[in-house]
């Protein structure tokens, strides 16, 4: 006997204005299974998900769940037929527990202490099926991001999810928390549930899915099981062209070697709100021509360097020294002294701190800089010159739709990315920071992005790279400083780096 398929979806068609984002679509994925769905930023395949979930309705085209004929008009809907989703960007309460979050529209009884107890057993019934632990009394703002992901699908199977929509899961986790991820997610597989996977990670295709799908331009352009390709032949149906990344793409750029130093910390040491010391006897030094690349596993100090070289965050202790100008913590640099001295800063987290979502494109590209006289006569805002600048960023760092009038939430995770770039490499600064600059992007984006990096390099800035994934620090760096437990654990020059090399010194061997 044949299994219907978990999902079958024929001749989705989905139009918003004049983007065309799906273009009689169909995707079969077989039960049981976990199913890789990757294309470019903008490539239709979150509109794709979001038809299946029913946050939109498809214009026209049919839905079959487990072989049965569905109409999905809202999430509710997806829900009651066993479909379950995690976003990107976690939908949770960060000020209620773990179990309140999950209980949340979904309360088994009116009596609220009841009604705990009640979710309480089912959950930890579920946490040892699936092999997903969560403190559920803890609050969510002081769980650990691989912890609120775990949190994220549990809720899902507590409201019946057969089929899980993961998007992007592991964007914000460590390589430690990615490996744990996986083991769930294969658990879930072994258990019968089936996963739909959205990612912009070909490797993580390649080791967990048992087939792909790849969109381009809104339309299916490969459907195969994941025996049948591989990762070039992947990175090719996405972009439709050979992708170069790794150390061999920039082979071709001039490099003088590192020139005079641009920037200069010492003995920074920086404590955050609750009084943990973050940063301990940091120091470094940026030169003209060169990329530093700041590696390490994820909350081991590397945002707070950030915040204190960028002028978002005061130190307790040390010094910055950024062309003649010298700061003490008694008087530190502010973000507007930082912009004219030639310090530009793309930071970690887009959407906290590097858009204003609810603004127009135009106004999140001229964001800090807006007290220029060419966008600012005594107070008088000179939008037709922020317009026309935005839409000359938008052509060179090839940002899509190119409508600088167009909310910034309503782009795509690494088209907000470039344009946040964009806005930053605008005034050729003199030093560039940039936090985790390819989290959540395309690998067509990644190789325009590191591009763009390079060109900043080779013409004389210096650049301090914070990143989580090491082949893109092994890309991109000159010297790399590894960040351990707040400190700096080593450093070393590009050819004397590699995975193993790095990964001891980001477990703590100096």
């Amino acid at each position: 006997m044949t299994t219907a398929p978990a999902v079958a979806m024929h001749h989705i068609e989905k139009r918003f204005g004049a983007v065309h984002a799906n273009r009689d679509v169909a995707l079969t994925v077989a039960a049981g299974t976990v199913h890789g769905i990757v294309g470019e930023n903008g490539a239709g395949k979150s509109t794709l998900m979001s038809i299946l979930y029913g946050f939109y309705e498809a214009d026209s085209g049919q839905i079959e769940i487990e072989g049965q004929p569905a109409r999905i008009q809202g999430s509710a809907q997806a829900i009651a037929l066993g479909i379950g989703m995690v976003h990107q960007h976690f939908m949770l309460v960060d000020t209620l527990s773990a179990l309140d979050n999950v209980m949340l529209g979904a309360e088994p009884g009116w009596r609220l202490n009841q009604a705990r107890a009640q979710a309480r057993q089912r959950l930890q019934t579920l946490m040892q099926d699936a092999g997903l632990q969560v403190q559920l009394d803890a609050l969510v703002q002081d769980l650990p991001v691989g912890e609120r992901q775990r949190l994220e699908i549990l809720k899902a199977l507590y409201r019946g999810a057969r089929i899980l929509i993961l998007d992007e899961p592991t964007a914000v986790l460590t390589p430690q928390e990615t490996e744990q991820l996986f083991v769930t997610l294969r658990g879930l597989r072994e258990r019968g549930t089936t996963i739909l996977l959205i990612t912009h990670k070909l490797k993580e295709i390649m080791a967990l899915c048992d087939a792909v799908t790849v969109m381009r331009a809104g339309q299916v352009v490969l459907d195969t099981p994941i025996a049948e390709t591989s990762l070039d032949g992947l990175a090719m149906a996405m972009v439709g062209r050979r992708v170069n990344l790794g150390r061999a793409a920039g082979a071709g750029s001039a490099q003088a070697g590192p020139g005079p130093v641009l920037m200069s910390a010492r003995g920074l040491c920086a404590t955050d709100s609750l009084g943990v010391q973050r940063l301990q006897d940091v120091s470094l030094e940026l030169r003209a021509g060169e990329i530093v690349g700041i590696a390490g596993v994820s909350g081991n100090g590397q945002s707070e360097l950030l915040d204190v070289l960028s002028g978002l965050l005061a130190p307790a202790q040390g010094e910055l020294q950024v062309g003649q100008r010298r700061f003490t913590p008694a008087r530190w640099m502010s973000t507007r002294q930082a912009r004219k001295l030639g310090v530009a800063h793309v930071p970690e987290d887009r959407h906290r701190c590097g858009l204003v979502l609810p603004f127009g494109a135009w106004e999140s590209a001229v964001l800090g800089y807006q007290d220029r006289p060419r966008y600012n006569i005594l107070g008088w805002m000179r939008q037709a010159h922020m317009r026309q600048d935005t839409a000359s960023m938008m052509e060179r760092y090839d940002v899509r739709p190119r409508n600088p009038a167009l909310r910034s939430s309503k782009f795509s995770g690494g088209n907000q990315q470039k344009l946040v770039l964009a806005r930053e490499a605008a005034p050729a600064p003199k030093v560039l920071l940039v936090g985790q600059p390819t989290r959540g992007v395309d690998i067509g984006a990644i190789e325009f992005i590191h591009g763009r990096l390079r060109a900043m390099r080779d013409a004389g800035g210096a650049i301090l790279l914070v990143s989580s994934e090491l082949d893109e620090i092994l890309a991109l760096a000159d010297r790399v400083v590894v960040m351990n437990a707040g400190r700096v654990a080593g450093e070393l020059a590009i050819e004397d780096c590699s995975e193993q090399a790095l990964g001891r010194l980001m477990g703590g061997a100096h």
